[in-house]
């Protein structure tokens, strides 16, 4: 079992960062491979990163690519998502989950998910 809480929300401007972190409860955490996913109002919960348990290996969405970098400290349980370069459109809920699988992309092969934190982009 592993409970997700994420942090590091909030409203920046056009061009600002942001540095959000995921703390994640439970023994097996460092075996996780550990995904960001973001709903915007009215759209479906998208992929945007994901990192596997050693953190050899991190993957992008096409649209964060060169602007956010996701990382992991497994002594601390905990995961970041780094965010530069901020655009009005990666306003969202950023939600931090963990998965088994091998394939890290896939929304629906995630089992655990945190409650979301708001992040707001003005133009």
């Amino acid at each position: 079992q592993v409970q997700l809480v994420e942090s590091g929300g909030g409203l920046v401007q056009a061009g600002g960062s942001l540095r959000l972190s995921c703390a994640a409860s439970g023994r097996t955490f460092s075996r996780y491979g550990m995904g960001w996913f973001r709903q915007a109002p009215g759209k479906e919960r998208d992929f945007v990163a994901a990192i596997r348990w050693r953190g050899t290996s991190t993957y992008y969405a096409d649209s964060v690519k060169g602007r956010f970098t996701i990382s992991r400290d497994n002594a601390k349980n905990t995961v970041y998502l780094q965010m530069n370069s901020l655009k009005p459109e990666d306003t969202a809920v950023y939600y931090c989950a963990a998965t088994p699988a091998a394939v890290l992309t896939v929304r629906t092969l995630y089992d655990y998910w945190g409650q979301g934190t708001q992040v707001t982009v003005s133009s």
